[in-house]
């Protein structure tokens, strides 16, 4: 009875009880998501040696702070799948999914929708490279949204996802302030701040969008 109460509470208050310790932050871009007793990773980088193996990596695009030969080297077993924007794909070896935007697939158990992921007005990221974010769809049913390196383009305002993991420290990709008013168009039930504290970017980015972000913003320390 105590828990329900809790739960009734925590709605009223505006709380979110979604439990999320599922998704692990290794800095930057990279996360490792775990599935039951399935190993997820996305755009691992500067990994642990201790780093449990992968079942699937997802990389979103070629720039060496997401696609690093190294790490992916550190996690791949002989039964992992890569799943990987045409470009990325050519060049690892192994269980190779080749994607492009705006497609579905299934990977092992799960279900993958890419977003395009684009600079709107810069360059480091074009259209034309056809790179992705992923929504990834877990066993459990939940959604969860990996953005990759993008600004706030037009795909993201059709989302309908639980978790998403979004970048805002600016310069390559979005700014704080882009980032949380292009998750208000979405609304996520989550909103997870990601790529910035290492390349570019501060734990103020990240404080920034939690105060525009009209949802929950969780805001994740980084786990090695």
């Amino acid at each position: 009875m105590h828990n329900i109460f809790a739960v009734i509470v925590m709605l009223l208050i505006g709380g979110n009880t979604m439990d999320i310790n599922y998704i692990h932050w290794l800095g930057h871009s990279s996360f490792r998501i775990e599935d039951s007793t399935v190993q997820i990773y996305i755009d691992p980088w500067k990994l642990a040696a201790s780093a449990p193996k992968a079942d699937i990596i997802f990389i979103t695009h070629g720039h060496y702070d997401h696609f690093s030969k190294d790490d992916i080297a550190k996690i791949q077993k002989p039964s992992t799948i890569i799943v990987a924007p045409s470009d990325v794909a050519a060049q690892v070896k192994g269980n190779v999914v080749a994607v492009e935007p705006g497609k579905d697939y299934v990977v092992g158990k799960l279900k993958v929708h890419t977003v395009p992921a684009y600079n709107i007005n810069k360059n480091f990221h074009p259209k034309a490279n056809h790179w992705v974010g992923y929504v990834i769809t877990l066993t459990s049913g939940q959604k969860i949204y990996h953005a990759g390196d993008t600004d706030a383009i037009p795909e993201m305002k059709s989302l309908v996802v639980d978790v998403a993991l979004m970048p805002c420290g600016g310069t390559y990709t979005m700014t704080a302030e882009e980032m949380a008013e292009a998750a208000n168009s979405f609304m996520p039930k989550v909103l997870i701040p990601m790529h910035y504290g290492d390349v570019v970017g501060s734990n103020i980015n990240a404080e920034t969008v939690k105060k525009i972000f009209k949802g929950t913003t969780v805001i994740k320390a980084v786990e090695k």
